[in-house]
């Protein structure tokens, strides 16, 4: 494999560095190998998108194969060689940027570190749980991080997170459900001109009449919980346009595609001229909750869920 015969050969001698790719670069690729877009990778990266361009050509004539197809300019995929490359890649890059951080904190103190990945985006909100957890924990390292809804658990599964907070429900048995962190109305975002912004309130049966977004890999029940698939009356809600991240499904919202339920702290988090929140009053509060692998639990894992219970569950500002 190309990552495995890098290191296993040792140190690369100096005619070999030039042929090998550069940390940077390594970044580079599988964020794009992820995302698929110039424009999204060099956002993520915070690059200019000519520098992600730049780098990928460099690579590919390193190796002497295109890494991606480029026929459709829209949407690019690997070819055999960017599928082999980023297979091989990433469980090495993932390695190499573990070791380094956990050196870093070794020679700070710091023995474990305890990954957080959060669906909502209210971290704020739930300081109390953080902040509790590290005045008990100073020895641990507590790291919060935005999580995806695309393929929702497969950060657990791959090791990537240690904790994930999401929704409920959650029916997954491998997982463990923890105790519930908060519970929240919900508030349906329409574009700032679209007519439902006349009304103070919507129902279930009137947020059946529009699109709204789909997520790729996510469990139909899971989807279900955070948007039921029929009104009351039995009508199918249509589910349209595959969505990676909130900064899309707030884009397709803004320009009348779709119209998107949120969970109400979004308007404090995610307020925009172009978009407006009208309660829904029909539907219950939807809960959040920590869950984790269950061969995995550990004693930083049973610590975060024991302060959670302890605190009880956190009244937001909505």
């Amino acid at each position: 494999m190309i990552a495995s015969r890098i290191l296993s050969d040792g140190w690369p001698t100096e005619p070999q560095i030039e042929a090998c790719m550069e940390l940077r670069d390594i970044e580079i690729f599988l964020v794009l190998a992820e995302e698929l877009h110039f424009g999204r990778a060099a956002e993520r990266l915070h690059v200019s998108q000519a520098r992600v361009s730049q780098s990928i050509n460099q690579q590919e004539r390193r190796l002497g194969g295109a890494l991606f197809d480029r026929a459709n300019r829209r949407r690019i995929v690997l070819t055999p060689l960017g599928r082999q490359l980023h297979d091989d890649l990433r469980p090495v890059y993932a390695g190499l940027r573990d070791s380094l951080e956990r050196a870093r904190l070794a020679a700070q103190g710091i023995t474990h570190v305890l990954r957080v990945g959060l669906n909502p985006i209210n971290a704020h909100d739930l300081r109390p749980y953080w902040d509790t957890f590290r005045t008990k924990h100073p020895q641990w390292k507590l790291k919060l991080q935005q999580a995806s809804f695309v393929d929702p658990f497969a950060a657990l599964r791959n090791g990537e997170l240690d904790i994930l907070v999401t929704w409920l429900p959650v029916e997954e048995p491998d997982l463990t459900v923890g105790p519930i962190l908060f519970a929240e109305p919900r508030v349906l975002a329409v574009a700032a001109d679209h007519e439902l912004t006349r009304r103070t309130s919507v129902s279930l049966e009137q947020i059946g009449d529009f699109q709204h977004v789909n997520l790729p890999a996510a469990p139909e029940y899971w989807l279900d919980g955070y948007l039921p698939s029929h009104t009351r009356d039995g009508r199918v809600i249509e589910r349209g346009p595959l969505v990676r991240s909130v900064e899309e499904i707030l884009m397709l919202t803004s320009v009348r595609e779709v119209v998107t339920l949120f969970p109400s702290h979004m308007r404090r988090y995610a307020a925009r001229p172009d978009i407006a929140y009208v309660p829904v009053r029909d539907l219950g509060a939807l809960p959040y909750v920590l869950v984790w692998r269950s061969e995995s639990e550990n004693d930083l894992i049973r610590a975060l869920a024991t302060t959670a219970r302890d605190l009880g569950p956190m009244l937001t500002p909505d």
